[in-house]
């Protein structure tokens, strides 16, 4: 996993403004709707002090209510209007808050798929799929809560304190200074709180992601986990993982039940300094009735962000953790990527492929896995590669759409490096077909269409024909239209291959790449597609890899790896002669090639 000491361009709020374009000036009307809101919370407790000293309880009271009656009504009335002013402006700003959230959640969650799409293999080699599928839901949620409710809580919560103290400040600036002076004590309390539960929300994020890999992985996988009877085990294994977060969530709440008990209690102690200290100054004659109902009415004002400051740092805290998860995607940029320099080709290659002393080392691998590849495949040959497992041979085409960069060599197609290409280009050019087959949840029209959906179905049939799924197809209830399950359920492993050739080839590639396509397909069926590719109608340079002699006898060029190195070269008569690695596997497939050696038969 990467560090989270990663250092980004931006800061996180700086980051979350860029990610409101377009809706910043709605957001900041929001912002003065919470504002608003909360300096109307004053009008209620002001407009209650005032009828008491004006018509309850002020000397003239009884005078007062005969002869301004009608203020009486007005000040009721007022009372009434500001409540009904401050619903709406609440409702208003929840409504942009909202809006808002959504907005700029739509926005990093598009930004980011994108980002996805374009990482290159060492990417997906380094982070987890549940770690990536966290940071696409519960960490971008965290990210618009931020939006649509700690920052409105902020808002609320300071200016509903500033307006009490100023009001405080203005009736009574002695008992307002008696009250407001404890408040100190929360702030400190809660960046206290700041510093035990930061930690704690880190850990928090890391378990969660981790119970969401182990989720992810045995879905995929569920095949596995029902062949080999290991539910019961899989089902333990998520226990602990669930347990691991369930015991951080709770050790991360119980943080702050620690601290809350104090705030609580500096809070309810306002009431009580406002009792004892507004007594004395009543019976002083420094303050009046009416003032003191209007403080005792606006006390909550005080008490209540200070409780809510733990609720808001707690928030924060989880949002600054996923938002380094978020941000860390959000910046990442791929090794792999179009050059400054590098050029369009949309036109189809000829197909010449040159590798020119190539070697390759994976980052976080010890030892290089190709070492001096040199060779050439001229346009519309046949390049075969075979190999012990581990030998490079995958790691060797993998380098031709740029997958992976090599670290010393050159790879030339039409005699152009292959970085001076657009990789839109160089890749929409290069068929792929891989033993290991992923079929999305779509029709075999879909799948077999899915490099270029425009091509019509007559040449979906066609192409299905080429890779010898025609048959099996045309056998299935809906035919083309038959739904596939995900990754192919419902499908053997034969005719996923066939599928996924048949899709290699629906684009036309200018390169066809074959990495042991047909190893789970018969005899019988293999001839025939080898058959039909010779058939093709567009020219195609093409690379199998295949452990099968079937497979790669009748190639141009055969390629035989050792330890990232090729130990020989030749066709098939060729490296048979030379009575090598191709010659003891040839032999081993063919017992009676093998036998009429021994006799001595040609």
């Amino acid at each position: 996993m990467k560090s989270n000491t990663k250092q980004f361009p931006k800061n996180k709020i700086a980051w979350l403004w860029e990610n409101m374009e377009g809706k910043r000036a709605l957001y900041f009307v929001g912002i003065l709707g919470t504002v608003l809101y909360n300096i109307l919370q004053l009008t209620i407790p002001y407009f209650s002090g005032k009828i008491v000293d004006l018509f309850l309880t002020g000397e003239n009271a009884a005078t007062n209510l005969q002869v301004h009656r009608d203020l009486l009504y007005r000040l009721l009335f007022a009372m009434v209007g500001f409540t009904f002013l401050r619903v709406i402006v609440v409702y208003g700003s929840c409504m942009i808050y909202e809006t808002v959230s959504q907005s700029v959640l739509y926005r990093v969650r598009n930004y980011l798929y994108d980002k996805l799409q374009r990482q290159d293999m060492t990417f997906y080699s380094t982070y987890r799929t549940g770690d990536l599928m966290t940071r696409q839901t519960g960490d971008l949620d965290a990210v618009r809560h931020m939006v649509a409710w700690v920052v409105r809580m902020v808002v609320e919560s300071f200016s509903l304190f500033a307006a009490a103290a100023v009001f405080f400040l203005y009736t009574n600036w002695k008992l307002a200074l008696c009250v407001l002076v404890i408040s100190p004590f929360v702030f400190w309390i809660i960046y206290l709180f700041r510093n035990r539960v930061a930690p704690m929300h880190a850990a928090l994020r890391e378990k969660l992601a981790q119970m969401n890999t182990c989720a992810q992985e045995n879905i995929s996988g569920n095949r596995v986990v029902k062949a080999f009877a290991r539910e019961d085990y899989e089902i333990e294994k998520f226990d602990r993982a669930n347990t691991d977060y369930a015991e951080t969530n709770k050790a991360t709440g119980m943080v702050w039940l620690k601290f809350f008990p104090i705030v609580e209690s500096i809070a309810n102690l306002m009431p009580v300094v406002l009792l004892a200290v507004g007594g004395v100054f009543m019976i002083r004659g420094q303050l009046t009735m009416g003032d003191y109902v209007a403080f005792s009415g606006l006390i909550w004002a005080i008490a209540n962000p200070m409780r809510q400051m733990g609720n808001i740092m707690n928030e924060f805290q989880r949002f600054s953790a996923a938002s380094k998860k978020v941000m860390e995607l959000y910046y990442s940029e791929p090794k792999i990527r179009d050059e400054e320099n590098a050029v369009s080709h949309p036109e189809r290659f000829e197909g010449k492929i040159e590798f020119d002393n190539v070697s390759f080392q994976y980052e976080d691998g010890d030892l290089p896995v190709l070492h001096n590849i040199s060779f050439t495949a001229h346009p519309n040959e046949t390049v075969a590669i075979m190999g012990e497992t581990g030998c490079g041979k995958t790691s060797l085409i993998n380098l031709i759409p740029r997958f992976y960069e090599p670290t010393e060599g050159q790879i030339r197609i039409d005699g152009i490096p292959v970085e001076q290409l657009k990789l839109y280009d160089l890749r929409k050019q290069i068929g792929l077909a891989t033993q290991d087959v992923l079929l999305y949840s779509d029709t075999i029209e879909g799948n077999i269409a899915y490099g270029d959906d425009s091509i019509k179905m007559n040449e979906v049939v066609k192409f299905a024909r080429y890779s010898a799924a025609a048959d099996f197809i045309s056998k299935m209830p809906e035919g083309y239209d038959t739904l596939v399950g995900e990754r192919g359920v419902g499908l053997s492993g034969g005719q996923k291959q066939r599928i996924s050739l048949a899709r290699a080839l629906a684009i036309r590639p200018s390169v066809l790449i074959l990495d042991d396509t047909t190893s789970a397909v018969d005899m019988e069926t293999e001839s025939y597609i080898q058959r039909q590719l010779e058939n093709i109608n567009h020219a195609c340079t093409t690379f199998i890899i295949a452990y099968r002699i079937s497979s790669i006898k009748d190639a141009d060029k055969i390629l035989v790896l050792d330890q990232g190195r090729i130990i020989e070269q030749g066709t098939h008569e060729e490296l048979v002669a030379k009575n090598g690695y191709y010659a003891t596997v040839y032999y081993h497939q063919y017992p009676m090639a093998a036998k009429m050696r021994e006799q001595g038969v040609k």
